[in-house]
């Protein structure tokens, strides 16, 4: 069920609506939202449900053994276990068709003949996201970071529908202290989380949708057509597009939580104002640096073992970082990108200085001709895109509304952040009847936007 679509139109008035009588009695609110956070994930497919609550009484079974355990080695045990659970789960669901034939290729080429079977095996959607979840939740239990929650607090967690399928990666200290106590109506965000879904409505359909169907899409498809104007300006509509799929994705999410009194952490923050790629990764999917940051940088080493393990641990971060949005070599070859470009940096870093202009410049284009692979559905298509910069024809695909685009969603993240903020705060300090009429007349511009039958999926519901 995708949020701006006719389903989730008739059935997020209902959610919303019994939400709010029962916001204020947790134990009705609870049981209520979790349900419903159950219907959303079965209408992608209801097998999937099962692995959801799977996941969750595995992963409370490891933290009531963790807590109700004083030896830390066995503590540590536990926890190691639940992890391995968590992450079996992500490899079988998500990487054991890729590994498998790049396995059977390699058994093949030196003539061993001892393939792995191959299984066709359905990838449940938001699988990398909530297993994540449960990871931080264990690990945070472990810790002392956060209290070993009641079951169905903690199933709540991992299933709450506006960041199920899509994150923003949630910490379990975050969310599951908001359960302790009932929600308040008077003191729901109405306006933030109203401004938050019409910006998020926008981004996806009016503008990632536009670029997608103008220009991203037919040279991803058939880039050996195209030529140097035409495959620049997809490169640059791409790096648009993800960043209005994905933080529209997750701004629709926070606003959606807003309105249940579910208060989730910002995601995005200006990504392609950055002049480091360190600072890029501070800015872009946020909640999920600070994953990798906490649970696979700083148990490496991070950068306390020296230079050179720090440069290791910085790429094999990325790395796994890539792994993780997919089992592709594309994705991996992404990750490698930024994490070679990263420990160039730092190891840079002092030595080189260079014109904040230069800096910004240098690191936009880092992260674009990254997006490359990332969008290429193979190595070699990424190859032929890259290929195709450098072969002139005349452009064909360069239209005023889509070079438009490309400069307004990458020009505003350019402009001084205070003028910006001060126009958000002042829409969100709306009356309830012009705010309404703004939702209204986004809803009527998102629907007349719509190309064909339905909205294109977001980007991140394949990972």
């Amino acid at each position: 069920m995708v949020f701006p679509t006719i389903e989730f139109a008739l059935f997020f008035p209902v959610v919303l609506g019994v939400s709010w009588l029962l916001m204020e009695r947790s134990w009705a609110w609870k049981p209520f939202i979790l349900a419903a956070s159950y219907v959303f994930y079965a209408a992608a497919d209801v097998r999937f449900c099962l692995l959801l609550a799977g996941v969750t009484l595995a992963n409370q079974a490891a933290a009531t053994l963790i807590d109700r355990t004083t030896d830390e080695r066995r503590r540590g045990r536990i926890v190691a276990a639940a992890v391995v659970v968590d992450l079996l789960v992500l490899g079988v669901f998500k990487y054991y068709g890729f590994f498998a034939e790049d396995v059977d290729r390699l058994l093949g080429s030196v003539g061993l003949g001892l393939p792995l079977p191959l299984l066709t095996i359905a990838l449940p959607v938001g699988l990398s996201f909530f297993t994540f979840q449960a990871i931080s939740y264990v690990v945070d239990v472990r810790r002392g970071r956060c209290e070993r929650a009641a079951t169905i607090d903690l199933a709540l967690y991992l299933s709450f529908f506006p960041h199920l399928v899509a994150g923003p990666i949630v910490r379990a200290r975050e969310f599951l202290p908001q359960l302790a106590v009932p929600r308040r109506r008077d003191q729901v965000a109405v306006g933030p989380a109203v401004a938050l879904i019409c910006l998020g409505l926008v981004k996806k359909v009016v503008l990632a949708d536009a670029l997608a169907r103008q220009v991203v899409d037919p040279v991803f498809a058939v880039p050996e057509a195209y030529g140097t104007p035409d495959v620049t300006l997809a490169v640059y509509a791409y790096a648009a597009q993800i960043y209005c799929d994905f933080s529209g994705y997750t701004d629709i999410a926070i606003g959606l939580a807003l309105l249940m009194g579910i208060v989730f952490p910002q995601n995005f923050d200006s990504p392609y104002r950055s002049r480091s790629l360190q600072e890029f990764w501070r800015r872009w999917h946020m909640t999920l640096s600070r994953f990798l940051r906490d649970f696979l940088y700083v148990p490496l080493g991070g950068n306390r073992r020296g230079r050179w393990r720090t440069y290791r641990n910085l790429f094999l971060t990325m790395l796994l970082g890539g792994l993780w949005h997919g089992a592709a070599w594309g994705f991996v070859l992404w990750g490698a990108i930024h994490g070679g470009a990263l420990a160039v940096e730092r190891l840079l870093r002092g030595r080189v200085r260079v014109p904040g202009w230069l800096a910004w410049a240098i690191t936009f284009h880092v992260v674009v001709l990254a997006w490359i692979p990332f969008r290429a559905p193979d190595l070699d298509l990424a190859a032929t895109v890259v290929e195709r910069l450098f072969v002139w024809q005349p452009a064909t695909l360069w239209s005023a509304s889509a070079v438009f685009i490309v400069l307004l969603v990458i020009g505003s993240q350019l402009l001084p952040e205070r003028p910006v903020r001060r126009v958000r705060e002042r829409f969100e300090r709306l009356r309830p009847v012009p705010l309404g009429l703004v939702l209204a007349l986004v809803v009527a511009t998102v629907g007349a936007s719509v190309s064909g039958d339905a909205v294109p999926t977001f980007i991140y519901f394949a990972f």
